[in-house]
C-alpha cells in the first residue's frame, strides 16, 4: 500500500469506529480509549507502507490495537503496583483489575451488573480475553478471530469456551457472595 494521505485518510474514516469500540470493550474508559485510538492511527500512519497484505487491512489494525490494548493495561499495571511502594494485600488483584468504569452503551440502571462483568472479563489470561471479547463482544467468526490472533480456529473454540467457564464459575463465587452481603 502506498503511504499518503489519501490512503491514510481512507483507513481512518472506515476503521476509525472499530478501533475506538475494541479499545473501549478492553479498557472501560472513554478517555483511554480514545488515547489508544489516537496511538493506533499514529502507528498505521507511520507503518502502512510495511503491510505486506498477508492478511486483511482490517486483521491488522485488530492486532495493532489489541496489542496497544495489552500494552496500555500492562503499563497501567505496572504504574498502580509502584503507587502501592510494593504492598502486597489481598485486594491488590481486585485494586489492578478495578478501572474507572466508563461505558457509552451501559444502561446507568445495567452499570453495576456491568462492571462486575467487564471486572472479571478483565482477571482472563489476556488470550481468553482477547477472544472472548471478539467473539462475543465484537460479534467476530471463529475464523477471523483466528486470523486476528494468530491461531488456529480450534483453539480459538477452546479459549472461548475455556473463558466462558471461567466466567460463568467467577460470576458464580462474586453473585454468591453479592446476596449473602444483601
Amino acid at each position: 500500500m502506498r503511504d499518503n494521505v489519501a490512503d491514510f485518510q481512507i483507513i481512518y474514516k472506515q476503521h476509525c469506529t472499530l478501533v475506538y469500540n475494541v479499545a473501549l470493550h478492553y479498557l472501560q474508559n472513554i478517555e483511554d480509549a480514545e488515547e489508544i485510538t489516537q496511538d493506533v492511527f499514529v502507528q498505521i500512519h507511520n507503518s502502512l507502507y510495511q503491510f505486506d497484505q498477508k492478511s486483511s487491512l482490517k486483521t491488522w489494525i485488530y492486532r495493532i490495537t489489541i496489542n496497544k490494548c495489552l500494552d496500555y493495561i500492562k503499563y497501567k499495571k505496572s504504574n498502580k503496583r509502584r503507587f502501592v511502594f510494593g504492598i502486597k494485600s489481598q485486594n491488590e488483584k481486585e485494586h489492578l483489575t478495578i478501572s474507572n468504569f466508563e461505558h457509552p452503551g451501559i444502561l446507568l440502571e445495567n452499570k453495576e451488573q456491568s462492571i462486575i462483568l467487564f471486572g472479571i472479563i478483565n482477571e482472563l489470561n489476556e488470550n481468553q480475553k482477547t477472544a472472548f471479547i471478539l467473539s462475543k463482544i465484537d460479534d467476530l467468526s471463529n475464523p477471523e478471530i483466528a486470523a486476528i490472533m494468530r491461531i488456529s480456529i480450534s483453539a480459538v473454540e477452546s479459549l472461548i469456551f475455556r473463558a466462558k467457564g471461567n466466567l460463568k464459575e467467577k460470576l458464580s463465587i462474586r453473585y454468591e457472595a453479592y446476596r449473602k452481603k444483601k
